[in-house]
């Protein structure tokens, strides 16, 4: 079992920047795509950004495209989204995620699931 523990939410302006970070208790092949899904009440969930095992292929939604940057780090534990030029429709729970393969995690399926860090952009 997985276990994800996520930090980095909080209450921003439009136009700000927060930082989110998700720690993972196992690096190994649980945890070979990690990323961000976000929620709103009345809204499906969406796959904000993802990240294979090495780092070279990441996936964003169209919505936070040229303004959030997923990285990993080198121990393979620790997923960060850099969520720059926040605005407020950005507003909702954020999820830390992973999956087994990238593939089935960008399609909404991953494995392992953190409980969330909520994050508001007011205007």
């Amino acid at each position: 079992q997985v276990q994800l523990v996520e930090s980095g939410g909080g209450l921003v302006q439009a136009g700000g920047s927060l930082r989110l970070s998700c720690a993972a208790s196992q690096p190994s092949a649980h945890t070979y795509a990690m990323g961000w899904f976000r929620q709103t009440p009345g809204k499906e969930r969406e796959v904000v950004a993802a990240i294979d095992w090495e780092g070279g292929a990441t996936h964003y939604a169209d919505s936070v495209k040229g303004r959030f940057t997923i990285t990993r780090d080198n121990a393979k534990t620790t997923v960060f989204l850099q969520m720059n030029s926040l605005k407020p429709e950005d507003t909702a729970i954020y999820r830390c995620a992973s999956g087994h393969t990238f593939g089935s995690f960008i399609r909404g399926s991953p494995s392992y699931w953190g409980q969330g860090t909520q994050v508001t952009v007011s205007s």
